[in-house]
């Protein structure tokens, strides 16, 4: 079996490993594995933990030291182990997520010369992603590229998923991952026999041990999925629209229009799919004529106005919630055994502009400007509901709102959204033949919209004031960029007082 090169110095040396977990994951339980595989081994050992952020759901470094007990008694010295990891002086890192192993490289835990990195490849996204007014979402492939560039050995895979099918934690899958990169100079074994020494949930941890060993002794190659670039094939209903899109319509944007017809069809019918594509036809036209020949504009116009034309609405909330797949997955993601029983409760707040938002169009208008329907609504739905969905009184009451998806045409959100999004498609296609450039910017401001109560009068009071700067900005050169500014603005805060203080730019601007 090799160890590698640390343990062949003539000078003995500790081992160091760090392991870098979240909480629930079993971080702790992992460090008081190798400890104890040490110490039945003939070393000394050592454990510290390092409590991290909180929004990474208690982000914990356990670090631990171990040393031959023989060459300590051989030089009649105690060894002084450190508390915590120094950066280039870490064996093996282990990381229970794709971001705690970018957090170990950044750290300078990582080198290129020592240290065999084990991650998992799932993603547990932090507060800050998930917050985020735009896209917050860290690029996994540039994570893995700069785990791959710093490591002397990069050992990867979905160490979570198989911590669930085993139904275990990732800590016993990680055990094998360790014990199969022969980073540490003990076998197989004595790892399993370290399992089982503890003493809880032996049989399970032990199979998950084996699925870990399994994946690093035989390592399949780990894809990032990119929906952008793999070639995507749709189901028998969408078909004929799938050989529209590729008769029809450039290349470049063949990936994104399937994506959006899927999308669609799910979120109301292939009726509204067939419409998705129609209104595409025009910027197609557009582009192929008076385009520059990057093909940028139509995919752009194609993802935004898929997600635009999907508004969550409380009609796809409910629809959402009572899938069957939802329920798999929670019960799954909960490890249910065969004797337990699974209860979802949803804590609901629709406030009265949501209602109204489902209702046929007249009647929500008349709800919104009528104040003693309003309050009355209010009165009814204003301290919130909690639905047990896995009740049949909870589950029917959302199914009941989820049915109303064949009337969605008629609701007064609908009809509110298309008319934006025909206002802004028309003015897209104008822009085309006399600033392409604009036109592609014009495309992106969609990217506002999203959310629902405040979130969302805030972004579509962005969007109108950025849509009025067009006519202004179309009589400069550099007026792409400039609303390439105001959009870059509206998504940095959620006040809006970047954006107000980018428009008074924009202003004094105008007038010079």
């Amino acid at each position: 079996m090799s160890t590698g090169a640390i343990f062949k110095s003539e000078t003995p040396r500790a081992i160091t490993v760090a392991i870098l977990a979240m909480g629930g994951e079993g971080g702790g339980v992992l460090a008081d594995w190798i400890v104890d595989l040490a110490e039945h081994s003939g070393y000394l050992a050592q454990t510290t933990s390092v409590p991290g952020v909180a929004q990474r759901t208690g982000s914990t470094i356990y670090y631990i030291e171990i040393f031959p007990e023989a060459s300590a008694r051989a030089a009649e010295k105690e060894p002084v182990f450190a508390l915590m990891p120094v950066p280039g002086e870490v064996d093996v890192v282990i990381a229970s997520e794709l971001m705690e192993a970018g957090r170990a490289v950044q750290r300078g835990l990582v080198t290129p010369d020592r240290t065999t990195l084990i991650a998992s490849t799932h993603r547990v996204y932090s507060m800050t992603e998930k917050t985020a007014i735009a896209d917050g979402q860290v690029d996994s492939e540039k994570l893995l590229d700069d785990c791959s560039g710093s490591a002397k050995k990069f050992v990867q895979g979905d160490f979570s998923a198989m911590a669930s099918d085993a139904r275990s934690v990732i800590s016993s899958v990680l055990f094998g991952a360790l014990a199969a990169t022969h980073a540490l100079p003990f076998a197989r074994e004595q790892f399993e026999e370290a399992v089982r020494r503890s003493g809880v949930g032996v049989d399970s941890s032990l199979i998950a041990f084996n699925a870990g060993f399994g994946e690093t002794a035989q390592p399949s190659a780990v894809k990032v999925k990119n929906t952008e670039q793999a070639k995507k094939k749709l189901g028998i209903r969408l078909r004929e629209l799938e050989s529209r899109i590729e008769a029809s319509f450039p290349a470049a944007a063949h990936n994104i229009l399937k994506l959006g017809i899927e999308r669609l069809c799910d979120y109301q019918d292939e009726r509204y799919a067939v419409e998705y594509l129609n209104r595409l036809e025009p910027v197609r036209d557009a582009e192929a004529r008076y385009g520059n020949g990057d093909g940028l504009l139509l995919p752009e116009v194609a993802r935004y106005l898929a997600l635009w034309m999907s508004y969550e609405d409380a009609i796809r909330v409910a629809d959402l919630k009572t899938r069957h797949s939802r329920f798999e997955r929670v019960r799954k993601e909960s490890r249910l055994s065969a004797k337990q029983v699974l209860r979802i409760n949803e804590f609901l707040y629709p406030r009265v502009e949501e209602i109204a938002d489902i209702m046929p169009a007249r009647l929500g208008a008349w709800v919104l400007k009528t104040g003693w329907a309003s309050r009355t609504i209010s009165r009814f739905a204003g301290n919130g509901r909690i639905l047990e969905t896995t009740s049949v009184r909870g589950f029917l009451q959302l199914y009941m709102i989820a049915a109303l998806r064949p009337w969605r045409r008629k609701t007064l959100r609908f009809l509110k959204e298309h008319k934006k999004i025909g206002e802004w498609l028309e003015q897209l296609i104008l822009l085309v033949p006399e600033n392409y450039s604009l036109a592609i910017e014009v495309a992106t401001l969609p990217r506002v919209l999203k959310g629902y109560g405040d979130t969302y009068i805030r972004g579509h009071r962005n969007f109108d004031a950025m849509m009025g700067k067009i006519p202004s900005l179309l009589a400069h050169n550099d007026g792409a960029y400039r609303l390439k500014q105001l959009r870059e603005a509206a998504l940095a805060d959620e006040s809006g007082e970047t954006l107000a203080a980018t428009l008074r730019q924009v202003n004094r601007w105008e007038r010079t």
